[in-house]
């Protein structure tokens, strides 16, 4: 296994990283609808400046990805990129794809000028804890709240 640098992911793996995210989504046991979770990828294939997914391939396989949308916030001043996915296929984690997907991301916001990457982590997910600390990130003493507009 020879994984390649992440890339933008193109149009024609839009039904591949729907499959990948929709397994991530159904690991994390948040529930989307499948044509949802497809517009939100139509979305981010089709305004980088919105979102961009970045795919970690194998043999020109995807068998990851990280999921950035780029906001604008007052607490950074600026533009941040928030990474709201990284998943590698269970069966080649702990092998460092992970962590090349998470580096593609720091170099994607660098080169956007981003003043910050932000990310959340289930409390139960110690080894991607894990890999955001070696990184340099630090754990913030918050909640996060939504609402449905649903």
């Amino acid at each position: 296994m020879s994984i390649e640098p992440p890339t933008p992911a193109r149009p024609e793996e839009a039904p591949l990283v729907v499959e990948l995210l929709a397994a991530q989504l159904e690991e994390h046991a948040i529930p989307l609808a499948p044509e949802l979770l497809a517009e939100a990828v139509s979305g981010a294939l089709l305004d980088d400046g919105r979102a961009l997914i970045l795919v970690a391939r194998d043999a020109g396989r995807p068998v990851g990805l990280a999921f950035l949308s780029f906001q604008w916030t007052l607490e950074r001043g600026g533009r941040v990129v928030w990474l709201e996915e990284l998943y590698v296929l269970p069966e080649l984690r702990g092998r460092g794809t992970g962590a090349l997907l998470l580096q593609a991301t720091l170099d994607v916001a660098r080169a956007r000028g981003c003043r910050a990457v932000e990310l959340e982590v289930e409390a139960s997910h110690a080894r991607a804890a894990n890999l955001y600390a070696r990184a340099g990130f630090q754990r913030l003493d918050r909640v996060h709240w939504t609402l449905s507009m649903d």
